[in-house]
């Protein structure tokens, strides 16, 4: 099938395929568009099971990145790539220079940051082959210590703040003493969400699939493990997909207890009319590319000249900026989901036609 008639192509700019023999890489490149400014958006590391399901990752990813950048107020469009291959054991530093080469053969159109199956060491990898590379400057992030490059601790706050916001608008509280919360997936960004809830005095529940993180976030967070596949039909009251996307689709959602789902994953919708789906089963979503835009402020700001204090503020306004999609999704009687998409193409085709 022809990429333009893929189902998740949306008028993208350009979409790059890269091959290194002498690597292995193959990759891809996806500028969706760059209406507010060049695509940023990270290098993703995945196993697919065939070439097609890399392509519809990468332009999903890629148009994400373009509405979250947007209602994030960054002077940024939305990009994203992926490597095809298993980070355990096809990763290398020469890999990596290689996907920097083909990053730089954009010429400043994509800008790289970290994804799944990436980290800060082999982001400064490829910085050894392009500029067009953020997410490695050694920096105080939201959390207070110093941290290279890593925008975790900045998506994790901000995960945490519009969970918060969720719950003060679908059950009326101000805290979250005694919320009871199922998170699925405690890596970087889940577990330090499982730490700001313990804090707060919520009660979590955890799946991976990793068991020694799993194992960490129980023994350390006083987290309640269990299974994987019982993570999402937990009678709770929030839900928080912190793994891969696609988890809200039309199986899953009927056995989902929770009112509310607020988490950092990625294209939590397997498709757009999910969003209606959960609005008529009474659950409060908070669009996936809202509240996990605190990793994105944060290497934003590391591109355009670090700033704590401004940093903080914009991951704290995530707060801010779910509330009014929640409000104008109560007195519109549309889900979220659409809200949030609307005033995103607001924003970055007002932009176009200026």
């Amino acid at each position: 099938m022809s990429v333009f008639q893929q189902d998740d192509f949306d008028g993208h700019e350009q979409v790059a395929f890269f091959k290194d023999d002498e690597t292995g890489l193959r990759a891809i490149i996806a500028v969706h568009n760059t209406n507010l400014g060049p695509a940023l958006g990270g290098v993703r590391m995945w196993p697919y099971a065939s070439d097609s399901d890399a392509v519809r990752d990468v332009l999903r990813l890629s148009r994400g990145m373009t509405y979250k950048s947007a209602l994030a107020g960054l002077p940024f469009g939305g990009g994203k790539s992926v490597i095809i291959g298993d980070p355990l054991k096809d990763k290398s530093e020469a890999l990596m220079r290689a996907m920097g080469r083909c990053v730089d053969k954009l010429a400043g159109r994509y800008i790289a940051a970290e994804d799944s199956g990436t980290n800060v060491g082999d982001l400064q990898q490829m910085a050894s082959q392009t500029e067009h590379v953020v997410g490695i400057v050694k920096k105080n992030t939201t959390g207070g210590d110093l941290r290279s490059g890593d925008p975790s601790p900045a998506t994790a706050r901000g995960v945490f703040v519009g969970l918060q916001a969720a719950v003060r608008h679908r059950f009326g509280r101000d805290d979250l003493q005694g919320t009871r919360v199922a998170v699925q997936g405690v890596g970087n960004v889940g577990l330090r969400l499982v730490q700001y809830l313990r804090d707060a005095g919520a009660h979590c529940w955890i799946s991976d699939t990793h068991a020694e993180r799993v194992e960490r976030a129980a023994d350390e967070m006083g987290a309640t493990p269990v299974a994987a596949n019982d993570i999402l039909g937990l009678d709770v009251d929030v839900f928080a997909p912190c793994a891969l996307g696609a988890v809200l689709n039309s199986d899953s959602i009927p056995d989902l207890r929770a009112r509310v789902v607020a988490g950092a994953a990625n294209n939590q919708l397997q498709h757009c009319t999910h969003g209606d789906a959960l609005m008529r089963a009474g659950v409060l979503y908070a669009p996936d590319y809202v509240i996990n835009a605190g990793g994105v402020i944060d290497v934003a700001f590391e591109h355009t000249g670090y700033d704590l204090e401004k940093v903080v503020a914009k991951v704290e306004g995530i707060a801010s900026s779910l509330t009014e999609i929640f409000k104008r999704s109560d007195a519109e009687e549309r889900p979220t989901s659409d809200v949030a998409d609307a005033l995103a193409r607001e924003r970055f085709m007002m932009q176009m036609a200026a």
